[in-house]
């Protein structure tokens, strides 16, 4: 343990060993109605957070603001105070044709750019691989399989400048094999690496940078958050933890 959180008012009696996390307040709202119960356990630094049950699993729903550097704190803090899964419920630009609006991204790895947080953690110019673990993956897809959904699994890229993504960034990361964009999978994926925390994330596509798509809200995506989102809890309350 790390220590003791001071930008969440959180403790192991109010955090899951399960969480689910999402960038956006909004899509926490959306979530937590899904849950048995949920107890508002944090509003601190607009870090939403609910803890409630699932099938009688115990689940927490937190936000964790745009970026690695805020993410990381909600993370880090969550871990802190047992969380032993995370996974990023988010949104995403896709950056090959033929998505659509609501469709699924299943991130099998995160290419990000080094320096900035990602140096201070590592402390060396080097890439970690940012991967998920595989049990959490292998329950996702298998979930999603299950329900039907239109899904694709594959590498995404973390990028910590939203405006300055633009055609020519989607074509250079494209022609690596990576099928999405968004901001915190990296980050997520690089810490539960450190901190023996199991990661993965489920990502609702809600743009494109390479057909004109438009943007989708929180609130035009919230029957397709609500879809995924069912599916995403029935698959972590599966996957095993240490006790």
């Amino acid at each position: 343990m790390l220590g003791k959180p001071i930008h969440m008012t959180i403790s192991p009696e109010t955090v899951a060993k399960r969480a689910i996390v999402a960038g956006d307040p909004a899509r926490v709202e959306q979530v937590k109605e899904l849950l048995e119960d949920p107890r508002l356990v944090n509003t601190r630094r607009a870090f939403l957070t609910y803890t409630g049950t699932y099938r009688g699993v115990p689940v927490t729903i937190a936000a964790h603001g745009v970026g690695f550097p805020s993410s990381a704190i909600v993370f880090e803090e969550l871990s802190m105070v047992g969380a032993k899964l995370i996974v990023r419920l988010g949104t995403c630009g896709a950056m090959v044709p033929g998505m659509r609006i609501g469709d699924v991204v299943i991130p099998v790895g995160a290419a990000y750019y080094p320096g900035g947080a990602f140096y201070q953690y590592v402390r060396e110019w080097i890439c970690c691989p940012a991967v998920p673990s595989f049990d959490v993956v292998r329950a996702v897809v298998e979930e999603f399989e299950r329900s039907g959904a239109r899904y694709f699994v594959g590498p995404v890229v973390s990028s910590d400048a939203f405006y300055a993504e633009d055609p020519e960034f989607a074509k250079k990361w494209s022609s690596r094999g990576v099928i999405a964009v968004e901001m915190e999978c990296a980050g997520l994926f690089t810490l539960g690496l450190m901190r023996g925390v199991k990661t993965g994330a489920v990502l609702l596509v809600s743009d494109s940078l390479v057909e004109h798509l438009g943007f989708a809200t929180a609130e035009e995506l919230r029957e397709h958050v609500m879809r995924v989102a069912k599916a995403l809890l029935e698959a972590i309350v599966k996957v095993k933890l240490e006790e």
